[in-house]
């Protein structure tokens, strides 16, 4: 079902940043009594903290037209809080490189200091345009798994991706064309071909896929930006979203593992890269472009965390609403070890608030 090339509407002009594939393994390994992430509740909450400081602060720039403005609020209201989360993280996937700031960046160690050592892939605003555009399914990311449990895609900017829920994992033929996988999709559900829905990226180099999945006559939900929200849904029970496909981001097919690994069901990708000089840059680090990469080769293990707030409402959730100096955000937050699902509504008093630098200037994160 995964293309073997890359749509040439992908920029065969742009030149890859060099990135690794992995981390080298950290000397902190050999600390004696570091916690378990497995056994640190407290984080799930931790990081709730974060991704909603993220979404209020960009929420603010909703519908004013400029996507740098919604990056750097989120990015400005996230950092602090993540500097007091206790953990010992290093960021695996990011927003760019180190001389980019204030982006959070591949390799940056992020957290209090004390704590579990965590692998964190990390988006404080992802879908800033259409934030930028007031648009819907934008949402605030955190995701983490054990310290080098999280496949690292190097200078890859682009995966191709199929995710499924639970009870589709096992009807899934990665081999099989995208035709015959919603009419399995069909059977297995029961239902007629035409009540199958596929989360698709609203792009030229998604045409023809497009095209195909028509012909079945299952329904298309077009996804402007951001295809995180895409797999999120289909993973989701609720959702009326059967099957995610296409080219979308790389760092965002390992976040979308992260939820398999909570919410169950499968996901499948392949690196695609832009160039040639980037699948040469990919060789180099010993990544192999060809290769279809399963759930657990995105990440390893059973310990993943993963926490959305949502900027924008949409599917899967609501937006930032803001009041008399009341903010209310909606965050889905999940743990694949415990298998806990909560959706935490939370109103935030903005002059005591000291989520926000900018609403409590004389504080720190709290």
């Amino acid at each position: 079902m995964l293309d073997d090339s890359l749509d040439a509407a992908v920029d065969d002009s742009l030149d890859a940043p060099s990135a690794g594939p992995g981390h080298d393994p950290d000397e902190e390994l050999a600390t004696p009594r570091i916690p378990s992430l497995d056994d640190d509740r407290i984080l799930a909450l931790e990081l709730v903290r974060a991704t909603e400081a993220a979404a209020i602060a960009c929420a603010r720039f909703l519908g004013r037209g400029d996507d740098d403005e919604v990056d750097g609020a989120a990015t400005d209201a996230m950092r602090p809080v993540l500097g007091t989360i206790p953990m010992r993280g290093v960021v695996v996937i990011g927003e760019g490189e180190k001389d980019e700031s204030p982006m959070i960046y591949a390799g940056e160690r992020i957290g209090s200091g004390q704590g579990p050592l965590v692998d964190v892939a990390i988006d404080p605003i992802d879908g800033a345009g259409l934030t930028a555009k007031g648009l819907p399914n934008a949402i605030s990311v955190i995701a983490l798994a054990d310290r080098g449990a999280m496949f690292d895609p190097g200078p890859c900017v682009y995966m191709d991706k199929v995710v499924v829920g639970p009870e589709l994992a096992d009807v899934l033929d990665i081999a099989a064309p995208v035709e015959d996988t919603v009419r399995a999709i069909a059977r297995t559900r029961g239902v007629d071909v035409r009540d199958v829905t596929v989360a698709l990226l609203d792009r030229p180099r998604h045409a023809d896929l497009a095209r195909r999945i028509r012909s079945t006559g299952a329904r298309i939900m077009f996804l402007l930006d951001g295809d995180l929200v895409g797999a999120l849904l289909a993973l989701t029970d609720e959702s009326e979203i059967d099957l995610a496909v296409g080219i979308g981001g790389a760092p965002e097919g390992v976040i979308a593992a992260c939820a398999v690994k909570c919410l169950g069901g499968a996901i499948y990708g392949k690196l695609a890269p832009r160039t040639t000089g980037e699948a040469r840059q990919a060789r180099d680090l010993g990544l192999h472009p060809d290769a279809i990469l399963t759930t657990d080769d995105l990440v390893k293990g059973n310990n993943a965390y993963l926490v959305a707030t949502g900027v924008t409402s949409g599917e899967l959730l609501r937006g930032v609403r803001f009041a008399r100096d009341t903010a209310i955000t909606q965050t889905l937050s999940m743990r694949s070890s415990s298998g806990a699902i909560r959706t935490i509504e939370t109103k935030h008093r903005l002059s005591t608030s000291m989520l926000l630098p900018s609403t409590s200037p004389n504080s720190t994160p709290a």
